[in-house]
């Protein structure tokens, strides 16, 4: 699944969501992860809920998006949009969080998350 990190500096997940100016992309899988880009965002307009549509658009095809921080508008567009927004209490390196995100996928993975990997594919004929 593909996972976003909003960072200031390439290494911590140490950005708030609305202030995000690049996220970096991850694949993620329980025995494999790697970094897949990176998505700039464009700083265009001054209307909050353009800049929220904005970040939001850009990681559309993610599955989950780690912050520092997050606003309660901001959560509920990604949640609208199928990605799972997770908040770090405290400043983590990227890896660190791929590593336990990891750790909980080879174990059992609570039901959210299990939804959250199966973002994008197709439902099967059993799933109906």
């Amino acid at each position: 699944m593909k996972v976003a990190f909003a960072s200031t500096d390439k290494i911590h997940v140490n950005e708030h969501f609305g202030r995000a100016q690049e996220f970096y992309i991850w694949d993620v899988a329980a025995d494999d992860a790697s970094l897949n880009g990176v998505v700039q965002v464009k700083q265009e307009g001054n209307d909050e809920a353009e800049r929220i549509e904005a970040r939001c658009s850009g990681v559309a095809d993610c599955s989950l998006v780690y912050v520092a921080q997050i606003g309660g508008p901001a959560a509920a567009r990604l949640v609208q949009k199928k990605v799972h927004p997770i908040k770090i209490k405290d400043e983590a390196t990227i890896t660190e969080t791929v590593e336990k995100l990891q750790e909980v996928l080879r174990n059992n993975p609570p039901p959210w998350l299990r939804k959250a990997m199966m973002k994008g594919e197709r439902p099967s004929f059993a799933d109906r």
